[in-house]
């Protein structure tokens, strides 16, 4: 789960990544080794107890061999399901969908105030009415939720036993589960859980299906939400590259990440192909070194600089509207200091700061 380096930006940061890292190695353990109890612990369900249930009880669903080893009758009985949720605008929406792979059908239901856990809930429900609708003698189903896996295998039957409570409160969603414990008395269901966004080389029929439901669960955003969401993004990669220092694209980048922001390429490389800033100081790279005319031929590097001011440009946060830069006269080295007011003051201090300790005393400038 955590592979990679962990950011380095802060002691504090590295510690609590380590926590972290050392709690859910510890809670993973918990469960059947094959299916992981972290899931049981997070949404206060069974920790991975043996359901010894009599015949009387909610059956068990069997494990559903791969989706490739089912005969061409059997795949008629196979459906795919997923569900996913949403911000959008000031509400959260769900999607759960249906995927039928020999008749290439989606079927979906969708509503707002749910989680994604509740619509890949929903998505059992709605597999459960196709195959009573048509009446099939076996469904076989392919999820990519552990928990809805884990619930068919064996939870209902606790569930049911404790009369669908847990330390004496009702279990999450316990109307759709004894709805579901009710309906898989009278059929025969068999269940297997299919590992997510497979790399393509190493993807299956069965990936390649389960793909094609994730995306039909997908919920579809107006323009003008993702208007939004792109200006949100815009707004935080602006913040990154300005507080940087206006570091370059890939900088910008590693700077955020390293922070724990969340940014891609394409909004930070937007940013800094927008910034004022950015295009003021390249274009004062572009100043032509004199040395070939002539002009600074009697001098040795570091004995003079060209400076001049570039501003007023859009203030920082902390008051700077201008910036000194100070070209080295023989081969166009640029060196650049923010202030808050072009002066000779802020001039002096510049080349205190940038100049005389890196580049010597200065003969002309």
């Amino acid at each position: 789960m955590f592979k990679g380096n962990i950011p380095s930006a802060h002691h504090a940061t590295s510690a609590t990544w380590s926590k972290w890292i050392a709690l859910i190695t510890q809670r993973a353990r918990l469960g059947k080794s094959n299916r992981p109890g972290i899931l049981e612990e997070i949404m206060d369900w069974p920790e991975g107890r043996d359901f010894g249930a009599t015949p009387e009880e909610v059956p068990r669903a069997q494990e559903a061999p791969p989706y490739n080893e089912l005969s061409e009758n059997e795949r008629r009985y196979a459906l795919f399901t997923d569900g996913s949720c949403r911000v959008v605008g000031n509400h959260r929406k769900w999607k759960a969908a249906v995927w039928s792979p020999t008749r290439q059908v989606v079927e979906a239901t969708e509503g707002e105030g749910e989680s994604s856990q509740f619509a890949e809930v929903k998505a059992i429900q709605l597999a459960l009415d196709i195959a009573e609708r048509e009446k099939w003698p076996v469904l076989y189903l392919y999820t990519d939720s552990w928990m809805v896996a884990n619930a068919l295998w064996g939870w209902l039957q606790q569930w049911k036993k404790t009369n669908w409570q847990r330390r004496g409160k009702p279990i999450w969603a316990a109307a759709l589960w004894q709805d579901i414990a009710a309906r898989v008395e009278h059929m025969t269901l068999k269940v297997r859980h299919v590992d997510a966004h497979m790399p393509k080389s190493r993807a299956t029929e069965e990936h390649r299906n389960n793909e094609q439901v994730d995306k039909a669960a997908k919920i579809e955003v107006a323009q003008v939400d993702l208007d939004w969401e792109r200006k949100g993004e815009l707004f935080v990669a602006r913040w990154a590259h300005e507080t940087s220092g206006h570091l370059g694209r890939d900088a910008t980048y590693r700077w955020a990440r390293d922070r724990g922001v969340d940014l891609t390429m394409e909004a930070i490389t937007q940013v800094t192909h927008e910034c004022e800033t950015c295009a003021a100081i390249k274009r004062a790279t572009r100043v032509k070194s004199p040395w070939n005319r002539g002009r600074w031929l009697g001098f040795r590097y570091g004995e003079a600089w060209q400076i001049d001011y570039i501003g007023p440009l859009p203030r920082t946060r902390q008051g700077k509207r201008y910036i000194l830069t100070m070209v080295e006269a023989t081969t166009g080295w640029l060196e650049t200091y923010p202030v808050n007011h072009a002066t000779a003051r802020n001039t002096i201090l510049g080349l205190e700061r940038q100049i005389l300790w890196r580049h010597g005393t200065p003969r002309k400038n």
